[in-house]
């Protein structure tokens, strides 16, 4: 696999990027405004992210999904060491041949507010068990913010990219990860929970990062019968599917450059955020649709231009996924996703 490239640090105020409200250092961006933000450089944990002294007044339920109990996943992996090439007739078509059956288990992890638990609204989140998700969660239902909810936090199948389960489940082009969560982790979490969980699309936050990030919003975009919210950190809005699929030749990098600018505007709301330290072309691909940074603002441009409910963030002196950034951001985030929210 050729060595990835340290990212540049990108300034917000670049030629193309969209026009943005420079906030002050330590300021976050406002609940009730939609629009684009700069936020930094320095990074102070939100209030909301503090542990509660008392612990968690909910409670977290750790629990274990495997590979042999589901029919949309039954499990993939690369082989170790291997990537892929790109195709020489076809720069934007990753080849791998290394990638072949394999099972996986996947721990999860299921937060439970205090109190009735009938028709809860929830947040399901990738790349988990998320404990910062839980704290804030727990915080900001505690303080009055938020009405109780649920938070389904799924660790992927493994791997990366193409070829891996976690590439098949984030980066595919479909609705098929929102009917894997609705078909196979739901039920399960209703009967060995004793909870129901709201069918209301419009009070289930979809939520990732990287990879999970475009997995989220493509929950949304394919099935906003299920979901129409959207927390989005440095995601992956490029070409990284796989396998290629005509009928999306861009992976995700085809939200920005053609489904949302030539489709009528779903009723979805997103609020995004990336940081100016952002993958850029970490791989063999030199497609031109590998910069995280440009994707995410291509994002914002053309969410803007169809008159989408969104809120972005450009987030100084951070990194992709960058824990600082989220420790900051993530409590203002959930906030501003349930603003005028019903519940």
């Amino acid at each position: 696999m050729p060595e990835r490239p340290i990212p540049p640090i990108r300034d917000p105020q670049t030629t193309g990027y969209v026009a943005a409200r420079m906030l002050s250092d330590g300021d976050i961006p406002p609940v009730d405004q939609n629009g684009n933000f700069v936020v930094g450089p320095t990074h102070e944990a939100h209030p909301m992210m503090a542990e509660p002294d008392d612990g968690l007044t909910g409670q977290v339920h750790e629990f274990v999904m495997k590979s042999s109990d589901s029919t949309i996943y039954p499990g993939i992996a690369r082989d170790e060491g291997t990537f892929g090439s790109p195709d020489p007739d076809n720069p934007a078509r990753l080849i791998v041949t290394t990638s072949r059956p394999k099972r996986y288990s996947r721990k999860a992890a299921l937060y439970l507010p205090p109190g009735t638990h009938r028709d809860l609204p929830f947040v399901v989140g990738t790349d988990g068990p998320d404990r910062m998700l839980f704290v804030a969660l727990d915080n900001l239902i505690r303080g009055g913010v938020l009405p109780p909810m649920a938070a389904i936090s799924l660790r992927s199948g493994g791997g990366d990219a193409q070829g891996s389960q976690r590439g098949l489940e984030y980066d595919t082009m479909s609705g098929v990860y929102a009917e894997f969560v609705e078909t196979e982790v739901i039920p399960r979490l209703e009967e060995d929970y004793g909870i129901t969980l709201t069918r209301d699309p419009e009070k289930r936050i979809a939520m990732g990062c990287s990879s999970g990030a475009a997995a989220s919003f493509s929950m949304a975009w394919y099935r906003n019968d299920l979901y129409r919210r959207v927390l989005s950190l440095s995601g992956t809005y490029i070409n990284q599917q796989w396998p290629w699929n005509p009928d999306s030749p861009m992976g995700a990098w085809g939200y920005h450059e053609d489904l949302i600018p030539n489709h009528s505007r779903r009723p979805i709301r997103i609020w995004m955020a990336v940081a100016d330290q952002d993958l850029y072309n970490p791989n063999a691909m030199r497609d031109d649709m590998h910069d995280w940074v440009l994707a995410n603002e291509r994002m914002a441009h053309v969410l803007d231009a169809k008159g989408y409910d969104y809120q972005f963030s450009f987030v100084r002196n951070a990194r992709h996924c960058d824990p600082q950034m989220k420790a900051q951001l993530l409590p203002q985030a959930l906030e501003w996703l349930w603003r005028e929210g019903v519940g």
